[in-house]
């Protein structure tokens, strides 16, 4: 039942982020502004009906979140022990404990009534770094940072345009009006975001030898996100493909009763 719940969360959550937008202040964007750019196919291991998560990119995308992210982004659906279940990062017991520790929790109230705070338990929900959406927008020049629990779902090309958004601040085209405060970015709708860029060559040291660069950081962040909102897949992808081989064996079952009983009636 709680799995089921789960589940319904997350496609409500889907279809919430849809139609909040991507984080722009209030206003729109200016009149004329220029569509984003259409993010370019990247291969990920978890891309066809036979695709699984490389380990070892959604825990970069893990350390990505946590050292860069986290500041400013909240994943309210994930709890702490679901970075140790089979599909995921599978982190052990030990190394999610001591991850969930690194955050401070609001618990309580105590015996005196009072709330206070604690080391996060594998049991606790990814803590907000916000208490509520005006202390978030006030921090981020007016825009409200969107929950990540289920972004790779919620926007069109998904990874693909996680990835692409996270490489794609240039510098403004010849002509085109800045709003205070905004970064230029081509994959961004109205190509001004109010997120400054997030990552630079070197912000996240990796501990297994992988290129500590803002193309590899943004590959691994949309590994990680999209596990994120997809926790499910490799299952879903091997039950698809064990319901395929039992149609196939039905299918030949069937051909060859079909041949039996129609031999019958014409002898």
């Amino acid at each position: 039942m709680t799995r089921h719940f789960a589940t319904l969360s997350r496609r409500l959550a889907i279809a919430s982020l849809i139609a909040a937008g991507a984080g722009l202040p209030p206003a729109a964007a200016p009149a004329g502004a220029a569509e984003e750019t259409v993010p370019r196919p990247m291969e990920w291991s978890f891309s066809g009906p036979f695709g699984t998560f490389d380990r070892g990119q959604i825990q970069r995308g893990y350390k990505v979140y946590r050292e860069v992210c986290s500041a400013c982004h909240s994943m309210r659906l994930l709890s702490f022990r679901d970075l140790s279940r089979a599909g995921g990062p599978e982190f052990s017991e030990a190394q999610v404990k001591a991850l969930a520790a690194e955050f401070e929790v609001e618990d309580g109230p105590d015996e005196e009534g009072e709330m206070f705070t604690r080391p996060g338990l594998p049991s606790d929900r990814f803590p907000s770094p916000f208490p509520n959406e005006q202390a978030a927008r006030a921090a981020n020049n007016g825009a409200l940072p969107p929950d990540l629990s289920v972004i790779a779902k919620a926007r069109p090309h998904g990874p693909d345009y996680i990835h692409a958004l996270l490489t794609g601040y240039e510098e403004p085209l010849a002509g085109f009006e800045m709003r205070s405060g905004m970064s230029y970015n081509a994959y961004f709708p109205g190509r001004q975001i109010a997120m400054a860029p997030p990552l630079g060559e070197g912000v996240v040291e990796y501990t297994d030898g992988s290129p500590e660069t803002v193309d590899q950081y943004a590959g691994d962040l949309a590994a990680f996100l999209m596990w994120a909102a997809e926790p499910t897949l490799e299952a879903r992808h091997k039950m698809g493909f064990n319901v395929m081989i039992y149609l196939i064996i039905l299918t030949g079952l069937l051909y060859a009763t079909k041949r039996r009983l129609f031999a019958a009636v014409a002898h």
